[in-house]
């Protein structure tokens, strides 16, 4: 099988019957492929086979190839109460394979999965040190590593912030992981370089642990560093790999850089280029694309939300929306957005 994948799900207009993996019974959960009507064919789809990866409802859950007319392809049925998510094509040991994350309802963590071009299971990877994998982003380097993220909990003192001496709360992990062996190669937590005070994260009832970080995902600069994401402090940092430091921050209360529009472009209410966001991916010359949630189910910063691609001037120091797209019905994505999706 040789994998074409779209360059993104915009090539198309689709509606699948696809709902929240909460939404679904486990009990009775299907085998059969969700199906995909294409309401809108684009000229410029490139020939490309999209992937999706639905979730509960009447249908089967799991990873899932259709062709840009609608027809599956290939779909791989999960067992009730199991879901995929970051479903995509790599590359592993010069090769291309089918990944994505996997996990179960209720369990804690999950793993990213590896099959070869003959839908065959050849490698897993969980966090190394007891962790909870978290289900946004399962990557592999160029040198046959994996990125995958963790969530740690742990207590702090944040009587600053008007919560406890003993406050609860869940860390954003990075890890590099060997995948043939298992091994923990390169840890970076979010609670060594970042601030609380930075969140803009909902405070906690009494006795619940913070969500204070939210990571969601972890890409490679073009130079081999680290783009990691933070939903709740709006801000996108670029990590030495081989140092764990923060070489820049995008965005949120701390920004390296001042933030400016582009003619006929426009920031937020909050004055930011994204919140919420996830997904960056970077187009080389210092240029970014962001999925941009602007939204977190409880406040919305702008209209809609929308791809934003950034400029970075390194010398003078400032980033401008160069270009922006909105969701063409004014949605908001009020959690998730783009996992897999590269955008261009």
């Amino acid at each position: 099988m040789k994998f074409r994948v779209a360059g993104a799900l915009g090539t198309a207009a689709l509606c699948a019957a696809v709902v929240s993996c909460s939404s679904g019974s486990a009990a009775t959960a299907s085998m059969q492929a969700p199906p995909v009507t294409v309401l809108t064919s684009a000229a410029d789809n490139g020939n490309g086979d999209i992937f999706l990866a639905p979730q509960g409802g009447q249908y089967g859950s799991g990873p899932e190839i259709v062709s840009i007319t609608g027809k599956v392809l290939w779909f791989h049925p999960l067992q009730a109460g199991t879901f995929a998510t970051d479903f995509r094509t790599q590359t592993y040991l010069r090769k291309p394979v089918l990944t994505w994350f996997q996990i179960s309802n209720g369990a804690a963590g999950g793993e990213g999965v590896i099959y070869n071009v003959r839908h065959q299971q050849i490698a897993t990877v969980k966090p190394a040190n007891g962790y909870a994998a978290d289900f946004h982003e399962f990557f592999i380097t160029p040198w046959d590593t994996a990125l995958i993220l963790a969530d740690r909990p742990g207590t702090a003192d944040l009587t600053s912030l008007g919560l406890s001496a003993h406050q609860p709360v869940n860390d954003g992990v990075v890890q590099e992981i060997d995948i043939k062996t298992g091994k923990l190669l390169f840890q970076w937590d979010s609670a060594d370089h970042v601030p609380y005070g930075d969140s803009h994260a909902p405070m906690p009832q009494p006795g619940q642990p913070w969500d204070w970080f939210h990571i969601n995902a972890v890409h490679l600069d073009t130079d081999g560093n680290l783009l990691i994401s933070s939903r709740f402090t709006w801000t996108i940092y670029k990590v030495n790999l081989r140092t764990g430091a923060i070489m820049w921050q995008l965005g949120g209360k701390h920004s390296t850089f001042a933030i400016k529009a582009a003619p006929g472009q426009k920031l937020d209410s909050a004055g930011e280029i994204f919140a919420f966001q996830h997904d960056p991916e970077p187009l080389g010359g210092n240029v970014y694309t962001v999925f941009d949630d602007e939204s977190d189910g409880q406040s919305t910063l702008y209209s809609c939300s929308r791809t934003v691609t950034i400029s970075l001037n390194l010398a003078t120091g400032t980033a401008t929306l160069i270009k922006s797209v909105n969701q063409p019905e004014g949605l908001t994505a009020a959690a998730t957005g783009s996992e897999g999706v590269r955008l261009r």
